[in-house]
């Protein structure tokens, strides 16, 4: 069983979503000790954001040669994540939705003919059966019924796309990690032992 463990934050040894995240992949790693992980950390090796010339090579024109390298990689991408039974992403909120960094890593696996295909009944995902656990970190709180629910385009987002190509994820979910020191601490105490009561791959 092979595991990807996707990080974006940029804070490094001071994020919120980069410490869970590693807790559910310990969890997971000690339930099933044969889980083969990879890693791909989107802010230290970020892949490129998607261009004009991007989007014609992938309609089939002939890219250019600069941009070789990074289609490969791209390849690769993708690649990495139809092979992995389970998926967990490290996902701080900034500026209300996702890092860009996770933005250019999705772009490159919600690809037609690969993870969705439109029918005659509309679009249909084709990467279900993977685990997707999804690691998010928010400054405040955007909990439905809260003042600023209207502005949660993390989770939702997050749930939107996955959804779109056949996976239902899980959360874990650290809130009200910057309004104060017993806010940020309560919260991460209950990110870390909610993956520790995961339920095993």
């Amino acid at each position: 069983m092979k595991l990807l463990h996707i990080d974006s934050s940029v804070l490094g040894p001071h994020s919120v979503s980069r410490q869970v995240s590693a807790a559910i992949v310990d969890r997971l790693k000690q339930a099933t000790p044969s889980l083969e992980v990879a890693y791909r950390d989107l802010s230290q090796a970020p892949l490129a954001h998607l261009s004009g010339s991007h989007l014609a090579a992938a309609q089939g024109a002939p890219a250019p040669a600069e941009l070789g390298p990074d289609l490969a990689a791209s390849a690769a991408a993708l690649d990495e994540f139809l092979a992995a039974d389970i998926v967990v992403i490290g996902a701080p909120m900034y500026n209300f939705t996702i890092p860009s960094q996770l933005k250019a890593w999705i772009d490159r696996i919600v690809v037609a003919g690969k993870t969705f295909s439109y029918g005659a009944n509309g679009p249909q995902g084709l990467a279900g059966g993977k685990r997707v656990i999804l690691a998010i970190s928010r400054g405040g709180y955007y909990g439905a019924g809260s003042p600023a629910a209207a502005l949660e385009h993390l989770e939702t987002y997050l749930r939107g796309v996955f959804g779109f190509i056949g996976i239902n994820p899980e959360f874990i979910i650290a809130d009200g990690i910057q309004v104060g020191p017993e806010h940020r601490e309560k919260a991460i105490a209950g990110a870390l032992q909610a993956a520790t009561n995961l339920q095993a791959a």
